[in-house]
């Protein structure tokens, strides 16, 4: 059972189009080279003054103590589905400029470009990403020596796509249904 392609009412890439959040993933290991090539993508996003304010921890699943370290900062709801992910990712900003120390407002900004081509990259792949905010910033925090001046965001799920049978029932109809986007009026803002 594959989830429907979005219908689209401009033409995008396919990449754009075939990008979705999985939460049924294969067990089938991510190539350590692969990898590499996801954040080679990320790192020529742009950003605020070239800052490059992101920064990323990732385990595969057969480096089993980084991985179970990262596993155990996510939230009950997604470690119930996260379980057969091969790669997960904690993705940070630092918060402050390098060259000044002053307050970086730009730094959420930027990671989402990254992550943004990251996405992207994975998808010419036909690997898939699920981002997440469900998880511990206190456990996260715990676990990893992160610098002060660096803050945890998001978490990511990355493989191949696996069975949607594997899910418990609720999240197996999610994961098959088509998805849904505002229309695209409703993002443009007139304030005049």
């Amino acid at each position: 059972m594959m989830k429907p392609m979005p219908e689209m009412n401009h033409a995008t890439h396919e990449l754009i189009r075939k990008r979705w959040s999985p939460r049924a993933f294969s067990s089938q290991p991510v190539e350590k080279e692969t990898i590499l090539t996801l954040f080679e993508a990320a790192r020529w996003a742009a950003s605020c003054m070239n800052e490059q304010p992101w920064r990323f921890l990732y385990a595969t699943k057969n480096e089993s103590e980084q991985y179970q370290r990262l596993f155990h900062c996510l939230s009950q709801s997604n470690q119930v589905w996260c379980i057969t992910a091969p790669v997960l990712v904690m993705t940070f900003v630092r918060v402050n400029f390098e060259r000044n120390n002053q307050p970086n407002r730009w730094a959420f900004h930027d990671l989402g470009l990254a992550v943004g081509n990251l996405t992207t990259q994975a998808s010419a792949l036909n690997l898939y990403v699920h981002n997440m905010a469900g998880f511990s910033l206190e456990k996260a925090r715990a676990s990893f020596n992160i610098p002060s001046d660096f803050e945890p965001v998001t978490m990511i799920a990355l493989g191949y796509l696996g069975d949607p049978e594997q899910l418990p029932e609720e999240l197996k109809t999610r994961e098959i249904a088509q998805q849904q986007r505002k229309p695209l009026d409703e993002l443009f803002i007139n304030y005049s």
